[in-house]
């Protein structure tokens, strides 16, 4: 007795691709009986069950409807083995998934150990390296990951996958941070370009993964971490037919335009030279190793503009990016430079809830008895903010002010500080340029501003015009005087003159809540300068030195009587006087205000 017969019929109306099966043929189940096409697309017809071909109803080229009779099939009731006539091998999932990943494969380390060697012995990472010590574990999706250079009119597919994995850049999302502030507050978008593959120079493709991940961090207001290691523009992407200098890509424009919106983050090991190095210095904090080399040119082009031949060591050495402010931290190698990236990062990402300080009551013997003397004032930020959570940016740089991020109580805030080692405390014009930049990055980013102030004045004489001080010092007024976030301003000990009212944003009165330490004085400009300039014919008429000397130290002492902290807090020009070890405190209550 036989099986009825089944009968097969099309799901849709298609193209006859090709007919697998003839007459009389045992089939298994799954296998495919024909092949149909229809918008693009093709569609197999499989057998249903174990069974045998009865009738063959279509031929390979006809054109058939929805519905039609395909195939009459008779189950049978047991196919002993599975021939080659089973679904063949390149249709199969599986070996879609091997090609795959075959092809990922490309991008990693494993399948370069000659470029992973090579980095390791200069004492660097691979790009791959480098991302897995940033970003949280298992947190990174890559974009364009299977990209490879434009150039497949000079080699072939296999080459390129071997020789340019990425185009030479790795992009993508992450976290970094999120054991501490929590998933959401610690998305990032990363961009490492990979010096390994064709010196990290930027090609067509590699531009646009950039370009692409910008996008997304403008989009959804993620901050951007990028590793800047590379030798700039590409000439060599022959596959590109549609460009003449390529001046047009949107990469830098796209870069630039995030400064403000998110915090923009550089790091930089090796050479950084040309379309790197402008990504680089576009940064809010540019963090660069020892081994750095950063300029706006290298060798090669710089050679070719006729002006000298350089090996690429003398190009932007980190001493000299260092002393300029073009880096603002520099680190031993990639790893410390990875750490402080993600440190840099945290102040921008919340507030810590655990947090130790050293005692306060440290502070009231921090400050030296005799007002001529000097102390240093990175002991007392140490002694003040929470352990450990003092970060310093551009140290050589400015260096009259100190600049840094802090917390107090978990939260994070900036510093702007007065170095009374370096010109007694005097702001020249490079400290207020760098205070100015540093207020301004606080600023766009709500994080809220300490002030220790204890300065003569701005910087002045022949020497300081020459650095364009009217302009640069005014820099600090116009920064200061347009903050949104809350500044709190204490005075440790000088507030004289300009100097004085630029570090409280223009005026005594602009900060949220301006006191002194007990130390504190206060004048229209330095003591012993208003003496001798108020004073002069007094002075003068006093032939006797010993005489002079005496007179003058007597109306310096006036003066500093007249200008203690308690008497310009008596007269409302500052808020109040405190105990120095009650800093933190009223710090943190004068925030609070901010509701």
């Amino acid at each position: 007795m036989h099986n009825p017969a089944l009968q097969i019929t099309s799901p849709l109306a298609a193209a006859v691709i090709s007919v697998d099966v003839k007459l009389g043929d045992q089939v298994a189940k799954g296998q495919p009986l024909a092949n149909l096409e229809s918008m693009k697309m093709q569609t197999l017809i499989t057998a249903p069950e174990d069974s045998v071909i009865l009738a063959v109803l279509i031929a390979a080229g006809d054109t058939i409807q929805a519905g039609q009779l395909l195939f009459e099939i008779e189950a049978a009731s047991a196919i002993s083995e599975v021939t080659e006539q089973m679904i063949p091998e390149q249709l199969g999932p599986g070996n879609l998934v091997e090609e795959l990943q075959a092809q990922l494969a490309y991008s990693s380390d494993a399948m370069r150990p000659d470029a992973l060697q090579r980095r390791h012995k200069k004492g660097y990472r691979s790009a791959r390296e480098n991302l897995v010590d940033l970003c949280d574990q298992n947190s990174f999706i890559e974009f364009g990951q299977l990209a490879v250079a434009a150039q497949r009119e000079r080699k072939d597919t296999e080459a390129l996958r071997v020789e340019t994995p990425g185009d030479a850049v790795i992009t993508g999302l992450a976290t970094i941070n999120s054991a501490e502030f929590g998933v959401q507050a610690s998305q990032v978008a990363v961009i490492v370009n990979d010096y390994s593959v064709l010196a990290g120079t930027q090609g067509y493709f590699h531009h646009k993964k950039i370009d692409r991940i910008l996008d997304q961090a403008g989009k959804a207001n993620l901050p951007v971490v990028m590793y800047t290691e590379g030798g700039g523009g590409r000439p060599g992407d022959t596959d590109v037919k549609t460009q003449i200098a390529g001046l047009d890509v949107p990469t830098f424009a796209r870069w630039a335009s995030l400064s403000g919106q998110v915090p923009l983050i550089a790091v930089n090991n090796g050479y950084c030279f040309a379309g790197n190095a402008a990504l680089f210095g576009c940064a809010d904090i540019r963090i660069a190793t020892k081994t750095s080399w950063i300029g706006m040119a290298g060798p090669a082009m710089i050679e070719g503009g006729g002006l000298g031949s350089f090996a690429a060591t003398e190009i932007g050495p980190i001493d000299i990016q260092r002393d300029n402010g073009v880096v603002d931290l520099v680190a031993d190698n990639e790893s410390h430079a990875t750490q402080l990236a993600q440190q840099c990062l945290s102040y921008f990402q919340g507030d810590k809830q655990s947090w130790d300080c050293a005692d306060q009551a440290e502070l009231r013997k921090m400050m030296p008895l005799d007002r001529r003397f000097v102390y240093d004032i990175r002991s007392i930020i140490e002694g003040l903010v929470d352990t450990d959570s003092f970060t310093e940016l551009s140290q050589p740089y400015g260096s009259g002010i100190v600049t840094g991020f802090i917390r107090i109580e978990g939260v994070a805030m900036g510093l702007i500080a007065n170095d009374c080692r370096v010109l007694g405390g005097a702001i020249d014009a490079e400290a207020a340029d760098k205070a100015a930049g540093f207020i301004s990055l606080c600023d766009q980013f709500s994080i809220p501003l300490l002030s220790l102030c204890d300065t003569p004045g701005f910087m002045v004489g022949p020497a300081s015009e020459e650095q364009a001080a009217v302009r640069r010092m005014a820099k600090l007024f116009i920064a200061g005087a347009n903050i949104s976030v809350p500044l709190v301003t204490i005075f440790l000990r000088k507030g004289y003159g300009l100097g004085a009212m630029a570090m409280a944003g223009g005026s005594f009165h602009h900060p949220r809540y301006s006191a002194a330490w007990p130390a504190g004085e206060f004048g229209a400009m330095g003591l012993e300068g208003a003496v001798r300039l108020g004073f002069k014919k007094e002075l003068a008429a006093e032939a006797d030195v010993a005489a002079r000397e005496a007179l003058f130290n007597k109306l310096v002492d006036s003066m500093y009587q007249k200008g203690k902290a308690t008497e310009a807090a008596a007269h409302l020009e500052i808020d109040a006087v405190i105990d120095p070890a009650d800093t933190r405190a009223v710090v943190v209550r004068a925030l609070g205000l901010c509701g």
